[in-house]
């Protein structure tokens, strides 16, 4: 029986580096976030607030198009952040510090609310907790040069805003990974330790928290 799951975290936190791990241990059809493609980002990361509407646009179109793609695949996905996270904190937290004018806002968020409406949810959430500390040594480590500058209390707020998303999230059975504690690059026994708790995470089949 197909399966898709989604890893859920923040700007670093290991994301994209455990899908390839995870689609290439179980045999199943990575997803990655189109970081390269947005033609906004670089100018987002220069001027948050011109380009904050157009960049989370491209994102959430994008995120929504791959979301219906998903649903018709005949295989097992796993994706690398999902379209509920685009909205719910990435364009949350650009409106909570003023990016997104209130007009702009409210376009973007009744777009969501309406598209997601006819998405299935994922069969599992998989959400990377990783302190500001950790975030800010991953991103330096993969060197990419519009990311450098990032300021911490934009990382931070994103962290607030994941912790209650994460708590409030019941569309589908959530797992809870200590992005500090995983390191795959560096320990591949890692990869070990989630896969089991991924499968136990499906099997369930409820809305509650596997925390490690």
């Amino acid at each position: 029986m197909k399966k898709y799951i989604v890893l859920a975290g923040n700007i670093g936190a290991g994301k994209s580096t455990l899908v390839g791990a995870i689609s290439d241990k179980l045999n199943w059809k990575p997803y990655y976030e189109p970081v390269s493609e947005n033609p906004y980002l670089e100018d987002f990361y220069a001027d948050m607030e011109r380009w904050a509407f157009h960049s989370q646009m491209y994102f959430l179109t994008d995120r929504l198009k791959t979301h219906k793609s998903l649903q018709t695949y005949g295989g097992s996905v796993v994706q690398d952040r999902s379209v509920y996270e685009d909205a719910e904190i990435f364009a949350r937290n650009l409106y909570n510090q003023r990016s997104f004018t209130e007009k702009d806002f409210t376009t973007y968020w009744e777009m969501y609310k309406v598209m997601t409406s006819f998405l299935e949810p994922p069969d599992l959430v998989v959400y990377l907790r990783a302190p500001l500390a950790t975030l800010k040594k991953r991103i330096t480590l993969r060197g990419r040069e519009f990311e450098a500058d990032i300021p911490d209390t934009y990382l931070s707020d994103l962290n607030v805003l994941y912790e209650e998303w994460i708590e409030s999230f019941d569309m589908a059975p959530k797992l809870i990974l200590n992005a500090d504690e995983i390191d795959i690059v560096r320990n591949p026994v890692d990869l070990d330790f989630i896969i089991p708790r991924i499968k136990e995470a499906l099997r369930g089949g409820q809305t509650e928290l596997f925390e490690e």
